[in-house]
């Protein structure tokens, strides 16, 4: 058996960031990937992730039948290469509001206040152009504007603020509302995975091994101590490794419960059944799932400017062309270049995001809607809707059951409800009735019913791709971590993912994930 300092069970987001944290430090570390490497150009010309999602380079978890959002099963893609969700995401760069950390404390999570994770925040960003109270610029992690901007993109940024929403050139700065250009993990007109950025900077040192085709199947104890992983590699040989110092799971909000649950914590009961000694009864281990969700309002161009068909032919080969000799154009584009924040519930801080798409979207086994147009997606961003994850199988290779509770919670629908209505409002602003010949879903008509807009609601809402909360932190004796995201009941065991979240935050959850990286690092070495 191989030694190491740490064990890091997941290459992605997370995995890479503390990799590199460590290994900097002068530890021993060896970090698991059960994907391949992230050597897909697809990855790295930032307008084709979507050619990554349902590829190798991604798993695709799919729920149980969920009675509130029409009897269907929501598809949630991660990543499974190194970089994980950095590698397939659209690249949007948002940190929440300071009040969703304050309420992080006010759960139990001591010192995860707004002015304790600033700096964590800072610490990670190499920003472009912003510096200040609120922005680093000696991070790894690059942070700047997209080279392209779509006109469609242009027209929604114009007709937000014809419906007062202020543009914001900061949507991470002291005020989230309003509507702007996101500002993304890209740099050179590429990419800036946690893989391409943290990892890249260490990958050569002598103390850090990577290993990818990696699957891991369970957590080596000495008695309730973490001793080590054993993982099973692509061509089916079983491989273990001891980490003299900790285990570190990052492997997400759906895998990182998963791999408890196989390793003997969790519900004591589930475990029994499933014929898993138990190592430590930790019953809330896989509840507490929350995920954002989104609905698009559709709209038909009046001429061909969508981004349809500009991965076939001729255009297709322009596009790569000039990516590959200028890093311009197209290509650099995340695709979900525009957005905002809207508060429509009659508070000051923001309960919708917009991802604006120039194009007519689909989801996981849906086909888009055919022709020209634009996708403007309202997003519930505190959901009160909660689901779990369980064993099916004491099979490590067994799907999860997978509950997402989506819409379980009637105020999620008010919620998305509200934003469908402003995002059919904007789609009839004066910048957007320039390009945009008419609405086609879910009502060509001004006025449509409520009872019309909560079907389309239930029948379309999708996820947004933001699992969190499976391994709640907390200070309380339930809560599956401590604030130094340290596993309760055990030793030698910490995680560091999404799953730690107790209450997802207010936008896209990669950035806060880093932070958790950075602060996971910040614990284990000033202990």
């Amino acid at each position: 058996m191989q030694h190491y300092d740490y064990i890091v069970v997941g290459g992605g987001s997370a995995g890479c960031t503390i990799s590199c944290r460590l290994v900097e430090a002068g530890k021993r570390v060896l970090l698991l990937e059960d994907g391949p490497p992230d050597n897909s150009p697809f990855i790295h010309m930032p307008a084709t992730f979507i050619k990554v999602i349902g590829s190798k380079r991604s798993v695709i978890y799919h729920s149980e039948p969920q009675a509130s959002a029409a009897g269907r099963r929501l598809h949630v893609p991660q990543g499974r290469t190194l970089g994980g969700g950095s590698s397939i995401n659209a690249m949007v760069y948002i940190r929440g509001t300071a009040a969703d950390y304050d309420d992080w404390a006010a759960q139990g999570c001591t010192g995860w206040e707004w002015e304790q994770v600033l700096p964590a925040f800072k610490k990670a960003e190499n920003h472009m152009r912003l510096s200040g109270p609120y922005h680093g610029t000696a991070g790894p992690l690059h942070v700047s504007d997209t080279r392209y901007r779509h006109p469609l993109s242009l027209a929604f940024v114009k007709a937000a603020q014809e419906c007062d929403l202020p543009y914001n050139d900061d949507f991470n700065g002291p005020v989230q509302q309003g509507s702007g250009f996101f500002h993304t993990t890209t740099f050179n007109g590429q990419r800036g995975s946690t893989a391409a950025t943290y990892l890249a900077a260490v990958r050569q040192r002598d103390n850090l091994e990577v290993r990818t085709g990696c699957y891991v199947e369970k957590l080596l104890w000495q008695g309730k101590r973490a001793i080590g992983v054993q993982w099973r590699t692509t061509d089916g040989q079983q491989q273990q490794a001891h980490a003299e110092a900790e285990v570190i799971l990052c492997a997400g909000a759906l895998s990182t419960p998963k791999i408890l649950l196989l390793s003997g914590v969790g519900p004591a009961a589930q475990l029994r059944q499933q014929g898993i000694e138990v190592v430590q009864n930790a019953p809330e281990v896989g509840q507490n799932y929350q995920d954002h969700l989104e609905v698009s309002v559709y709209g038909r161009c009046r001429e061909p400017i969508s981004l349809l068909g500009q991965e076939r032919g001729f255009k297709a080969l322009r596009n790569g062309l000039q990516w590959q000799l200028l890093r311009t154009g197209l290509l650099t584009s995340n695709v979900v270049e525009s957005g905002g924040f809207a508060c429509t519930d009659g508070g000051t801080r923001p309960d919708i995001q917009f991802h604006v798409l120039p194009v007519l979207v689909g989801d996981v086994e849906r086909a888009p809607l055919p022709g020209h147009g634009i996708s403007i997606n309202p997003c519930l961003l505190r959901p009160k809707s909660r689901g779990s994850v369980s064993l099916n199988s004491a099979d490590a290779r067994a799907p999860l059951r997978f509950v997402s509770g989506a819409l379980s919670h009637e105020d999620d629908v008010a919620g998305l409800l509200r934003g469908v209505k402003l995002a059919r409002r904007i789609l009839r602003a004066p910048s957007l009735q320039q390009v945009i010949s008419g609405e086609l879903l879910p009502s060509p008509a001004a006025e449509a019913s409520d009872a019309l807009l909560i079907e389309h609601i239930r029948s379309h809402a999708k996820t947004v791709y933001h699992p969190v909360g499976t391994c709640r932190m907390g200070s309380d004796a339930a809560a599956v971590v401590n604030p130094q995201l340290q596993v309760n009941g055990v030793e030698g065991l910490r995680i560091c993912d999404a799953s730690i979240m107790p209450s997802i935050i207010s936008g896209n959850t990669n950035a806060p994930v880093i932070m958790i990286a950075e602060r996971c690092a910040d614990f284990i070495l000033q202990a």
